[in-house]
Parts: C-alpha cells; structure tokens; sequence
C-alpha cells in the first residue's frame, strides 16, 4: 500500500480580483496555485498560511474550502479496495484566500516566479488540476470532490459535490463548464496544485 500526501493550496485573489500564480523554475514550466504539503500535527489551514507565506511572502485569510483534489496518475488503473492508488497520491485542500495589506511581507521562495493574472486573462500554461481548482473557486463552488479520471475521460466534480456560494448558480446537469471541461489531473515534480516541494 502506498502512502497518501496531504498537501494544501489556495486560489488566492487581490482586491482587484486576479488569481496569485507561481511557476517554479526548471522542470515544468507550468503555472500552478501555492501552496505545499502539510506538517506532522499541522491543521490545513494552518498548513495552507505558513506556506503560502513562505512561497510568496503574502499573508492571507483564508475564505472557505474550495475543495478536495486528488491528484495522481489518471492512467493508472485503480488500487484495491482499501489500498491507495500508484506513488504519488496527493490530495490537496483547496482554499479561497484575499490578500491581506496592500505588498508582500517577505520575498518569494527561492526558484519561484510569482504574478497576479486576471481571471479572464489566465496563461495557457496552466497545469490541469489548478485550471479546474480555479474555475471551481472563480464560479463560488464549495465542497467541491475531484479526482483524476480514467485516461482520455474529464476530470469532473463527484455527484452532488459541488454546492456554489450564495448568490452564484451551479451548472445545469449536463451543461458544460470550465471545471467540467478541465483535463484530468496529471501529476507532476512538486505537486500539481502547489508547486513548493516540503
């Protein structure tokens, strides 16, 4: 049986409302959310501040959780029941987090390039699972469950798992959305969704 990470991330946003990226050097050139994984005895949210803070040198409040993203290989077949799937197997708190002051209270992590990108506006580049994680977030989803689908199939959030914010409307079923459009989480060095390696 192979062991489970517990990692964190956070869709964190600045009173404008563009979406904090990270893109680490070397390896994949793909943007991705901050974040990391969690210490022995440390609560997610406790985990998603210390890191975000050590990645980026924001201090954040966190809003809610977004929700839970399992990521690992989409193309390995499932483990047995009761066993976790292939190294690596991550599952990641999502967070919706603001800004808080008006500039960084230290310097981003060393190998890190961090910018605000309007939601409109997002780079291509964008690994899977923080294109869904943000799509989730941008459209007030909570509660969201995603795990990687079989290869080939979309990635999409378990029935019934995901619950907008007040005031937003969820998708029809059957209609089609950013999220549910979003390609299957596919691992990467480092974490899909949080890019600092802890």
């Amino acid at each position: 049986m192979s062991a489970l990470t517990w990692a964190v991330a956070a869709v964190v946003t600045d009173p404008s409302g563009r979406v904090l990226l990270c893109r680490r050097s070397g390896g994949s050139r793909r943007w991705a959310l901050p974040g990391g994984r969690l210490r022995r005895d440390e609560s997610p949210p406790a985990a998603a501040r210390r890191e975000i803070r050590a990645e980026t040198g924001w201090e954040v409040e966190l809003i809610d959780l977004v929700g839970l993203y399992r990521v690992g290989d989409p193309a390995a077949p499932p483990p047995p029941a009761g066993h976790c799937g292939a190294l690596p197997d991550v599952l990641v708190h999502v967070f919706r987090a603001r800004t808080l002051g008006t500039a960084p209270v230290g310097g981003p992590a060393g190998g890190c390039h961090l910018d605000w990108h309007p939601p409109d506006a997002l780079p291509e580049a964008l690994t899977p699972a923080t294109r869904a994680a943000v799509a989730d977030a941008l459209a007030g989803r909570s509660g969201v469950l995603r795990d990687p689908a079989p290869a080939g199939g979309a990635a999409v959030p378990a029935e019934g798992s995901a619950t907008p914010a007040e005031g937003s409307a969820a998708p029809a079923r059957g209609s089609t959305s950013p999220a549910a459009e979003a390609a299957p989480p596919e691992q990467r060095s480092g974490g899909e969704l949080g890019t600092a390696r802890r």
